[in-house]
């Protein structure tokens, strides 16, 4: 996902999608592992991913103690 279309979901929302994130990486590992996935650069767009929630995550995190 853009940043900008997370940008636009709530807290609970953006957890819930780091929390899809999360297991979709460990799906990803599990079949590298195993020699089933043939895109191998799913795995580095879904660590994107959840850098990119974490960091909105963060950001708003601050914003709201600055207030």
């Amino acid at each position: 996902m853009k940043a900008n279309e997370l940008r636009n979901l709530t807290d609970g929302e953006l957890l819930s999608k780091l929390d899809e994130a999360y297991e979709e990486l460990m799906n990803l590992r599990f079949n590298l592992a195993i020699g089933q996935q043939r895109d191998t650069n799913r795995y580095a767009a879904v660590k994107r991913d959840i850098a990119r929630i974490k960091t909105i995550l963060r950001e708003r995190q601050l914003a709201a103690e600055m207030e």
